[in-house]
Protein backbone atom coordinates (compact mmCIF):
# COMPACT_ATOMS: atom_id res chain seq x y z
CA UNK A 1 0.00 0.00 0.00
CA UNK A 2 1.23 3.46 -0.66
CA UNK A 3 0.86 6.00 1.79
CA UNK A 4 1.69 8.62 -0.60
CA UNK A 5 -1.74 7.88 -2.43
CA UNK A 6 -3.93 7.60 0.96
CA UNK A 7 -2.62 10.59 2.12
CA UNK A 8 -3.31 12.49 -1.30
CA UNK A 9 -6.86 10.63 -1.15
CA UNK A 10 -7.15 11.74 2.37
CA UNK A 11 -6.20 15.26 1.41
CA UNK A 12 -3.27 15.23 4.03
CA UNK A 13 -0.29 16.66 3.56
CA UNK A 14 3.06 14.51 4.68
CA UNK A 15 6.67 15.28 5.02
CA UNK A 16 9.22 12.69 4.11
CA UNK A 17 9.64 11.74 7.45
CA UNK A 18 6.31 11.10 8.31
CA UNK A 19 4.98 9.67 4.89
CA UNK A 20 8.53 6.98 5.71
CA UNK A 21 6.89 6.42 9.60
CA UNK A 22 3.58 5.86 8.52
CA UNK A 23 4.76 3.75 5.86
CA UNK A 24 6.41 1.26 8.28
CA UNK A 25 3.15 1.44 10.52
CA UNK A 26 0.80 0.55 7.89
CA UNK A 27 3.45 -2.96 6.29
CA UNK A 28 3.39 -3.86 10.26
CA UNK A 29 -0.44 -3.58 10.47
CA UNK A 30 -0.72 -5.37 6.72
CA UNK A 31 2.12 -8.34 7.69
CA UNK A 32 -0.04 -8.42 11.00
CA UNK A 33 -3.16 -9.22 9.23
CA UNK A 34 -1.70 -12.03 7.01
CA UNK A 35 -0.74 -13.75 9.93
CA UNK A 36 -4.15 -13.37 11.08
CA UNK A 37 -5.74 -14.89 7.82
CA UNK A 38 -3.06 -18.12 7.67
CA UNK A 39 -4.51 -19.40 10.67
CA UNK A 40 -7.07 -22.31 10.37
CA UNK A 41 -10.45 -21.15 11.82
CA UNK A 42 -12.85 -23.51 10.30
CA UNK A 43 -13.29 -25.41 13.11
CA UNK A 44 -14.21 -22.43 15.38
CA UNK A 45 -17.50 -21.18 15.83
CA UNK A 46 -17.66 -17.39 15.46
CA UNK A 47 -18.36 -15.67 19.28
CA UNK A 48 -19.00 -11.77 19.71
CA UNK A 49 -17.22 -12.70 23.21
CA UNK A 50 -14.28 -14.77 24.60
CA UNK A 51 -16.62 -15.67 27.76
CA UNK A 52 -20.48 -16.30 27.72
CA UNK A 53 -22.09 -13.04 28.53
CA UNK A 54 -25.39 -13.31 30.65
CA UNK A 55 -27.54 -10.29 31.33
CA UNK A 56 -28.02 -10.29 35.32
CA UNK A 57 -31.48 -8.99 35.98
CA UNK A 58 -33.25 -8.38 39.30
CA UNK A 59 -36.77 -8.36 40.09
CA UNK A 60 -38.22 -4.27 39.59
CA UNK A 61 -39.04 -3.82 43.04
CA UNK A 62 -39.08 -0.62 45.11
CA UNK A 63 -37.01 -0.23 47.87
CA UNK A 64 -36.51 2.87 50.47
CA UNK A 65 -40.09 3.75 51.17
CA UNK A 66 -40.35 6.40 48.23
CA UNK A 67 -42.25 9.80 48.77
CA UNK A 68 -45.77 10.40 48.63
CA UNK A 69 -47.07 12.71 46.16
CA UNK A 70 -47.51 15.45 48.47
CA UNK A 71 -43.70 14.94 49.91
CA UNK A 72 -42.64 15.10 46.03
CA UNK A 73 -44.59 18.48 44.84
CA UNK A 74 -43.85 20.43 48.28
CA UNK A 75 -40.52 21.73 46.80
CA UNK A 76 -41.83 22.18 43.48
CA UNK A 77 -41.99 26.17 42.24
CA UNK A 78 -45.04 25.51 40.44
CA UNK A 79 -47.67 22.92 40.60
CA UNK A 80 -50.69 22.38 38.46
CA UNK A 81 -53.39 19.36 39.12
CA UNK A 82 -50.72 17.38 40.76
CA UNK A 83 -48.35 18.36 38.61
CA UNK A 84 -45.21 19.93 38.31
CA UNK A 85 -45.29 22.67 36.01
CA UNK A 86 -42.53 23.15 34.16
CA UNK A 87 -42.04 26.47 32.01
CA UNK A 88 -42.58 26.48 27.92
CA UNK A 89 -39.45 25.33 26.28
CA UNK A 90 -40.64 25.05 22.50
CA UNK A 91 -42.34 27.98 20.73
Amino acid sequence: MNIRQVAALARLELTDEEAGRYQAQVDQILHYVEQLNAIDVSGIEPTAHAAAVYDVVREDVATGGGLTREEALSNAPLVAQDQFRLPKVVE
